[in-house]
């Protein structure tokens, strides 16, 4: 026995230094590709690999190091009661005559990356149509310049666009040459998909065409720190007095800029000068999936669903739990942003998303979150803003929604009618014949009036008539091969229809 127990640390003394070998030799390989890669680009675009895979060589280091999930579940403690302030308490304070002087330090970020195939659009997502004719991109243009012109300021607009919306975006930029508003881009760092067998890059040039059309990524919106950084944007910006940006997805329409927060953030006292704000909002059933502020190691840490235990996944669930989540609207410092990259102290949890290309190779791309950064910086702090400022447009169940006079639009900004008697957004689920944003299009005359609405769904071949009313719970199904068209001028209250249209109240 004694020669046992001594033989039990040699032995995983030398696991270990197997699996150290092996990862040398994993990160050589990397290395060696990525050498082989960057030698086939020409000139400047050599350059912008370059700094590209250096942030992707830090990011893969970092993934073979890693082992088991990323926190140890009986270290997570609640936020501390001052961590997390509610909204009407930064409201209070009010607002100062010079907000003028805070806007002029402010810049807004939208997250621009993503395109617009998951409702059926070619190009980015930001040039979908989603209110009157108005785009994403035309009511955030508007927002800001509207509070240029009503505060005499200079907010100007940066947008995070990838390699897949870049050149369309800016196509479209010019026709705001006219309006109010500074806008400036730049671009998310592009990253080779890892061949998940061999955990190397699948793409053999630096071709985005051809075979080598699905073999890059953009590595999620945790790379604007680096990216932004390494454009000269960040720096230009510091140079012209700008102190913080507010970041959103440019598909959240409820993402406005708040003039309460701003003045919080910019009256401060410099000794404790926030650097990082995160808004968060109460949790529904329907927001069970969204990352949450916890306390880790002394830190307010962002817990993201796939950084949780298997066997903790329903307590992550839980709305009494974790009573809150991030909407992905944050307020950052930027010299401190600055700080973090000259240190190389940004760290943040690495997403594996595993995919399936169109040939069938399975791949991993690693990514990282925005927010997961917020226990790198001084002073963060959530705040708890009403629901209204987390208005996300994912699918044409949203879309219905924004489009219909639950919302009216002003300066670019959507607010809940004040003739809706309760402040909740109804439950809306369409079909899958819905899916697509033409298709839906054409599915409905006119958009229903849904003020009186808790719950619609909608299953099947399923037309709408103009000027249909639904209210209270409206369920219609037109089973397979039958179709149900809703007549004009109806009025749906508490009613499921069914595949061959009787009515019932139920």
């Amino acid at each position: 026995m004694m020669c046992l127990s001594k033989e039990l640390p040699s032995n995983s003394n030398k696991m270990a230094q197997f699996q150290e070998v092996m990862r040398q030799q994993l990160e050589s390989a990397m290395h060696a590709e990525l050498e082989k890669l960057v030698g086939t680009a020409k000139g400047a675009k050599a350059e912008v690999s370059k700094k590209d895979f250096e942030g992707f060589r830090k990011l893969f280091h970092r993934f073979l190091q890693v082992k088991g999930p990323s926190v140890e579940w009986s270290k997570i403690n609640r936020p501390p009661e001052d961590s997390i302030q509610p909204y009407d308490k930064i409201k209070a304070k009010g607002l100062p005559d010079y907000i003028a002087d805070s806007l002029n330090k402010l810049v807004v970020v939208k997250l621009n990356g993503g395109l617009g195939t998951s409702m059926g659009c070619k190009g980015p997502k930001s040039l979908i149509s989603v209110r009157n004719e108005n785009t994403f991109l035309d009511l955030t243009v508007q927002q800001i310049e509207h509070l240029n012109k009503t505060y005499n300021a200079d907010v100007p607009l940066v947008l995070m666009n990838s390699f897949n919306t870049d050149e369309d975006t800016k196509k479209i930029l010019q026709k705001y040459t006219h309006h109010r508003v500074k806008i400036h881009t730049f671009n998310q760092s592009r990253y080779p998909r890892i061949n998940k067998e061999s955990l190397l890059p699948v793409a053999k040039d630096m071709a985005m065409t051809g075979e080598n059309a699905d073999v890059w990524y953009p590595p999620g919106h945790g790379d604007i720190y680096a990216s932004f950084n390494n454009s000269g944007l960040l720096e230009q910006l510091i140079a012209e007095g700008k102190e913080y940006i507010f970041v959103s997805n440019i598909d959240n329409l409820g993402a406005t800029v708040d003039l309460y927060i701003l003045n919080h953030l910019v009256s401060q006292p410099n000794g404790k000068r926030c650097e990082f704000i995160m808004e968060v909002t109460d949790k529904t059933r329907a927001d069970v999936k969204g990352g949450t502020l916890i306390q880790y190691d002394g830190k307010l840490r962002l817990l993201e669903i796939a950084q949780v235990p298997k066997a903790h996944v329903d307590e992550f669930k839980s709305v009494t739990k974790f009573k809150i989540f991030n909407t992905n609207n944050l307020w950052i410092s930027l010299s401190a942003i600055k700080r973090l990259q000259e240190q190389n102290a940004m760290d943040m949890e690495i997403i594996v998303n595993p995919k399936t290309l169109d040939g069938g190779l399975n791949v991993i791309q690693l990514e990282t979150a925005v927010g997961a950064a917020i226990k790198c910086f001084d002073n963060a702090l959530g705040i708890n803003v009403p629901r209204s400022r987390f208005l996300p447009v994912k699918t044409t169940s949203d879309l219905l929604l924004v489009m219909s006079n639950l919302y009216s639009l002003d300066a670019g900004s959507l607010t809940m009618s004040e003739r809706r008697e309760f402040p909740t957004t109804p439950h809306v689920k369409l079909g899958s014949s819905f899916t697509k944003v033409q298709e839906y299009l054409t599915r409905f005359e006119s958009i229903p009036d849904m003020l009186e609405l808790d719950h619609l769904t909608v299953s099947g071949d399923v037309t709408f008539g103009k000027h249909v009313s639904l209210k209270g719970t409206v369920i219609i199904i037109a089973n397979h091969g039958d179709r149900i068209d809703i007549p004009a001028g109806s009025m749906l209250e508490n009613k499921i229809v069914s595949g061959n249209l009787r009515i019932l109240d139920h």
